[in-house]
């Protein structure tokens, strides 16, 4: 199973109450050792939850890595969404190998994280 079906198993918009619902977005990142992790996103009225993406993250850092060859996130009708800027900073901090993940951003559509973070804060003058 690839990563997006894999994510798509999990998009799964669910309404907890009015203040808060999850699921609308999952996303699935491949690490560098070869191991998938998930997340889903998490709704709330007041700017508390947090996309797929950062899911997926945390339970990779759980289980000890960072280095990150692919990631997509999905809607829940199963098309690719490409990650915030939030979650593309977040990848990218994690390790300068990220920058070469590959990102599915739209169905068939597929970008470095490099691609998508032209001028970099992090990087050094020069060396875009």
């Amino acid at each position: 199973m690839n990563l997006k079906e894999r994510a798509f198993q999990l998009a799964k918009p669910n309404v907890l109450n009015a203040y808060i619902a999850c699921g609308d977005v999952a996303a699935a990142i491949e690490t560098a050792d070869g191991n998938v992790y998930t997340g889903i996103s998490i709704d709330t009225a007041c700017s508390l939850g947090h996309c797929a993406e950062h899911g997926a993250v945390s339970e990779m850092l759980k289980h000890g890595e960072y280095r990150i060859k692919a990631v997509v996130a999905v809607d829940s009708s199963g098309n690719a969404v490409p990650p915030c800027g939030r979650c593309r900073e977040l990848m990218s901090q994690l390790s300068p190998d990220n920058r070469q993940a590959i990102v599915e951003v739209r169905n068939g559509i597929f970008k470095t994280l490099e691609e998508l973070m032209p001028f970099d804060w992090k990087t050094e003058p020069g060396k875009q």
